[in-house]
């Protein structure tokens, strides 16, 4: 794995979400080599437009010599197990497409992007992509991401553990995480409730991971109010969610 540390290497990294994929090329030390380039996530979304869709982007930015990618859902090993959000018909809480649902359900999308970029290519959940942007790499870390619902990726020593689908673990009534604190309950509720939502999702998880360090990243980090960013311990740290892109760089140093 020489390619993972030498200090040369530029890095594809790509963060792809509900709403929008966003790309950009850097080096082993997270320096970007020209803007960051975002588009809107395309709906209907078959795996085929994805792809396309980050080559065009990848097209536009300076050459990289391998490619990090970020997607929600359950990736295992590079293949698609589910994804939450591109097997509907017009994005995140819209009805699912059958079809898209079947094209996406076991897609090799890292052999895909391998043979389409002509690199070598890493596929993980994007709470993970995100994670490997900001952990410290002791202890156990957990990278909870607030954006359209909840992302959440878990380290140990630095290294990735397998991924959990935490988001829709059941929370009250039936309620998961996702509609619990995801945007559209964010948006109903105002930034206040919101927030103390999260601080309860907070409390409920630590017993559950018993955490070195807490890591809130995503969109909607930024929306979390100073009264419950007050109470949620010196353990708890919120960070920008340009984390991500970074996360693309460091995520094959943590994998070798």
């Amino acid at each position: 794995m020489a390619l993972a540390h030498s200090p040369g290497t530029l890095t594809l990294s790509v963060d792809c979400g509900g709403g929008g994929i966003k790309a950009a090329v850097l080096d082993s030390a997270g320096t970007a080599h020209a803007p960051a380039a975002r588009v809107p996530t395309p709906y209907p979304l078959p795996p085929s437009l994805l792809v396309s869709t980050i080559a065009a982007l990848a097209a536009d930015l300076p050459r990289a010599d391998r490619v990090s990618v970020g997607m929600p859902g359950m990736i295992r090993h590079g293949v698609v197990i589910h994804t939450p959000h591109y097997i509907t018909r017009s994005g995140p809480r819209t009805r699912v497409d059958p079809e898209l649902r079947e094209q996406w359900t076991g897609f090799d999308i890292r052999a895909a992007l391998t043979e389409r970029l002509a690199a070598p290519t890493l596929v993980l959940n994007d709470a993970e992509l995100h994670g490997a942007g900001v952990i410290a790499g002791t202890g156990l870390e957990l990278v909870l991401t607030l954006g359209t619902g909840l992302g959440s990726a878990h380290f140990d020593g630095g290294a990735i553990a397998p991924h959990l689908e935490l988001s829709h673990a059941p929370l009250r009534r039936g309620t998961s995480y996702d509609e619990y604190i995801g945007e559209i309950e964010r948006r109903r509720l105002g930034n206040g409730l919101w927030s103390r939502r999260v601080a309860r999702v907070v409390a409920g998880l630590r017993p559950v991971f018993w955490w070195d360090r807490l890591y809130l990243g995503g969109g909607n980090s930024r929306q979390l109010t100073q009264p419950v960013l007050d109470q949620l311990g010196d353990d708890v740290v919120v960070v920008t969610n340009s984390a991500a892109l970074v996360g693309g760089s460091r995520a094959w140093d943590l994998l070798t």
